[in-house]
């Protein structure tokens, strides 16, 4: 029975790496990886009551999973909260504000722009939004398919940094953050100028690389776009209250001391108000498009599930001990927080950097590494930024897989060595930074 658990969690793992050969969603493969996780526990501690000292495994059981599910609600009521602010910003045509502001046509000064933009939108949204904003916007800019796809790879590279180095950046800083192994002034603090690096680096050899090519050739100008639904002051109103309403999270966390996820709710809240205030006096269908609940039903509610089933096998993988054995098993093989957080990074390119920082915040105890801890910190970089090696390794790369149809192994031949530089010049500016000065 101990080594079932980790067999049905290869095989769900295994699925939902396989998600597009399989054509089955990620999701699906997830909860049921989730629930059998945790059946095979039950029937385990049923053959075996005093197994690890349990007297009682149902109690056990009844309390070690309803633990887990507490901690994984407020992840998820804080995702649910947040998807739903962008997507109200979004249905109202708020981040033309940014894009209707990028028009220049050189080639050098455009890579710039667009990767300082994902760099710093990504910090407040999260990559895989940021992504496909900046990727639908590239559609208008760019007409040559390789240009569209190199510039869109620089924009996994931005989004993956940015969302690094802030709390609410990424879904594994987010877990990290509301787990309480960092807090959002020392993450910021801590992985802002690595975050920075890790975008600079290949965006000064790619810069060196476009000139030596002598590329001068016109992108395009955007294309003007507008649903027509919505009023120029209502865009800028509705984005800059939603950047405001995700900025508002950190600080009521750091005020109050509750959990984000009540932060997120209570910035919901007030959008809520805020639109049907504004839409009030429009015909019903127009203002229904442009509500909350119409926005509840456009927020990829399958990844809420993913994440659901992901973290519930890892929780059932913590309760049954096995993380325990395999910290253990990492800290006697290498030992240095260094060399597993650039593993995990390097993993993360291949597998979903979501279960790979849960089944880390399961191993590693805060007893061993307390809060902002480099051990944290360092992770919080790696998972975040490790995944722009490969396309598939991030949701922000397979957003932009998606939508600009970026090939694997074009992206792997052009773009990878871009986002290792970065990644590894990240690695080895936090080690000077706190091991050496």
């Amino acid at each position: 029975m101990e080594l079932l658990i980790v067999v049905v969690f290869i095989i769900g793992y295994t699925f939902i790496a396989l998600e597009h050969p399989l054509k089955i969603d990620k999701a699906a493969s997830a909860l049921l990886t989730g629930v059998f996780c945790w059946l095979v526990l039950v029937f385990g501690l049923a053959a075996m009551p005093a197994a690890g000292g349990v007297t009682e495994p149902q109690a056990y059981l009844h309390d070690s999973l309803s633990e887990h599910l507490s901690s994984i609600s407020e992840i998820l009521f804080f995702l649910l909260g947040a998807m739903t602010i962008v997507e109200l910003v979004d249905v109202h045509d708020g981040f033309r504000v940014i894009t209707d502001r990028i028009v220049t046509t050189n080639r050098v000064k455009l890579l710039w722009i667009i990767s300082w933009v994902a760099f710093f939108l990504s910090s407040v949204l999260d990559n895989m939004t940021t992504a496909i904003i900046m990727s639908a916007l590239l559609r208008k800019l760019i007409k040559k398919q390789e240009d569209l796809w190199f510039y869109g790879g620089f924009v996994i590279i931005a989004a993956n940094a940015g969302g690094a180095w802030s709390p609410i950046g990424d879904v594994t800083t987010i877990m990290l953050w509301i787990g309480g192994q960092v807090t959002t002034l020392e993450i910021m603090k801590n992985t802002f100028l690595v975050s920075v690096v890790c975008m600079l680096a290949p965006l000064l050899v790619a810069t060196v690389v476009i000139r030596r090519k002598g590329g001068a050739e016109e992108m395009g100008k955007m294309e003007a776009h507008s649903r027509q639904e919505t009023t120029p002051f209502e865009r800028s109103l509705l984005f800059f209250l939603g950047v405001a309403a995700l900025l508002f999270v950190p600080v009521f966390k750091t005020v109050t001391h509750m959990p984000p996820y009540m932060g997120i709710l209570l910035s919901l809240g007030v959008l809520w108000y805020v639109t049907e205030f504004l839409h009030r006096g429009k015909e019903s269908d127009h203002r229904h498009q442009l509500s909350v609940a119409a926005m509840l039903r456009r927020i990829d509610t399958p990844a809420i599930l993913f994440f659901l089933g992901i973290l519930l096998a890892v929780g059932a993988l913590e309760s049954s001990g096995h993380l325990h054995l395999m910290s253990e098993v990492l800290n006697r093989t290498f030992g240095d927080i260094y060399v597993i957080n650039t593993l995990i990074g390097l993993l993360s390119a291949v597998v979903d950097n979501v279960p790979l920082v849960a089944a880390s915040m399961g191993m590693y105890d805060m007893t061993e590494f307390p809060p902002n801890h480099d051990f944290w910190n360092l992770m919080a970089y790696c998972a975040g930024t490790g995944g722009s090696i490969l396309i598939i390794g991030s949701a922000a790369g397979v957003a932009s897989m998606g939508i600009l149809k970026v090939d694997f192994l074009w992206y792997l031949k052009h773009i990878s060595i871009y986002a290792a530089i970065g990644y590894f010049a990240g690695i080895a500016v936090y080690y000077l930074e706190h091991m050496v000065m």
